[in-house]
């Protein structure tokens, strides 16, 4: 059975299809009219993404070691105990994450739980109330295997794309990194 909802997106997930899944910090992106503008919606979000990863305004929780790791053990959680989906592809960045997932789940219930886990966790750890997470995320249902296999490139590259480290590897919060079970480390 296909899922479809709207908030300020729609929201479409075919039955059986693996998605990517992008979603970002509360605040942490001024002018979202400014840049949602493309001729096609795959230009449009690469372009928000180049946005995010200038980092230029608002928060950057997720940089915070700490914070990263408890995103990263959420992630992980949710596929190895709860069964909620599998993780293909994941990376954290400063103040957004990009999943490539197969469903077990409705999407919703996915995005809801991984949110609202490490929402209270990362704002204990940063003695603050309020939301952590922007409530919208945006997602593609993945239509073939070289799509899928493009999605998996462009998240691990996400970090060396943005000048944050020189290779996929060096970044540690992401499913590129030799060193993924630095997740284990953080509660």
């Amino acid at each position: 059975m296909s899922e479809y909802y709207e908030r300020r997106l729609p929201h479409w997930h075919p039955e059986g299809a693996d998605v990517f899944v992008t979603w970002r910090l509360q605040d942490s992106f001024p002018s979202e009219q400014a840049v949602l503008i493309g001729p096609t919606a795959g230009e449009a979000f690469a372009a928000m993404d180049r946005e995010l990863n200038k980092a230029a305004t608002g928060p950057r929780w997720l940089e915070d070691e700490r914070i990263a790791g408890v995103v990263a053990k959420t992630l992980h959680y949710g596929t190895q105990q709860l069964h909620l989906y599998d993780l293909h592809a994941w990376v954290i960045m400063v103040n957004h994450l990009h999943i490539l997932i197969h469903p077990h789940a409705e999407l919703a219930r996915i995005t809801k739980s991984i949110k609202n886990y490490s929402a209270r966790k990362a704002n204990e750890l940063l003695h603050r109330t309020g939301p952590f997470w922007r409530n919208e995320s945006y997602d593609h249902w993945v239509r073939n295997e070289a799509e899928f296999y493009r999605i998996v490139r462009y998240i691990e590259d996400n970090p060396a794309a943005a000048g944050l480290v020189s290779t996929p590897e060096d970044w540690r919060f992401s499913s590129a990194s030799a060193g993924q079970e630095a997740y284990d480390t953080y509660a």
